[in-house]
């Protein structure tokens, strides 16, 4: 099992367009055989951070949900939606591996 942490910088201003963006997505990534463990809004604290977790079985079955994604009619609508509204600065992708007791 792997999982995505993804560390978003977004546009302080555009939270709703960032919400959207992310609603967009939960289901995108279940559809590909992942898991989302949802999306991390600000809150209290920074104004521009938002985090992002979802689980793949494995890292190849993330690499093959990364291929098909960028084919699928729904993922190009969502990666064009951010595009227009430009509500993501940056990000940084980490994977995690979990351990249980």
């Amino acid at each position: 099992m792997i999982t995505c942490f993804i560390n978003y910088i977004i546009d302080a201003n555009k939270i709703k367009e960032f919400e959207y963006y992310a609603n967009l997505w939960i289901p995108l990534v279940n559809k590909f055989g992942g898991e989302h463990n949802g999306y991390f809004l600000p809150s209290e604290g920074a104004s521009n951070v938002a985090l992002a977790l979802f689980t793949f079985p494995s890292l190849a079955k993330y690499e093959q949900y990364r291929t098909k994604s960028f084919k699928d009619r729904a993922c190009i609508e969502a990666f064009d939606y951010e595009a227009q509204n430009q509500c993501i600065k940056s990000y940084q992708r980490s994977f995690f591996r979990p351990l249980f007791k």
